[in-house]
């Protein structure tokens, strides 16, 4: 079993600017993960954003607190605390923190080396 804080060495070792707008960690990843790509967290302060992307897996961001507006594709929508989000594999994505306080995600991810 591997039980980790987002206050652990480890994650805290991870921590970066996502995409130009989100400071993110990764709570899990390649360093124990087998089948699942990673496991991370990120804060968007106010008025910031991640910024639009393409990643080579599918993803899913689950906003924890806050709120703002996401965009897959062509579809935007405004998402709220307890939203799950679902992106797919090469899907351009961003999101706008639209929101009066941090707009705090969880984002799992698949293994882009996995392929069918």
């Amino acid at each position: 079993m591997i039980v980790r804080n987002l206050m652990d060495k480890e994650v805290l070792d991870t921590t970066y600017i996502a995409h130009g707008g989100a400071i993110a960690q990764m709570v899990l990843d390649h360093r124990v993960l087998k089948e699942i790509g990673f496991l991370a967290c990120a804060t968007l302060g106010k008025g910031k954003e991640i910024e639009a992307h393409i990643d080579p897996m599918e993803e899913i961001y689950f906003i924890m607190s806050g709120e703002g507006e996401m965009t897959v594709g062509d579809d935007s929508r405004h998402v709220v605390q307890g939203d799950a989000i679902w992106i797919p594999a090469g899907s351009s994505h961003s999101l706008l923190n639209t929101g009066q306080v941090d707009c705090f995600i969880l984002v799992v991810a698949s293994p882009a080396w996995l392929k069918d």
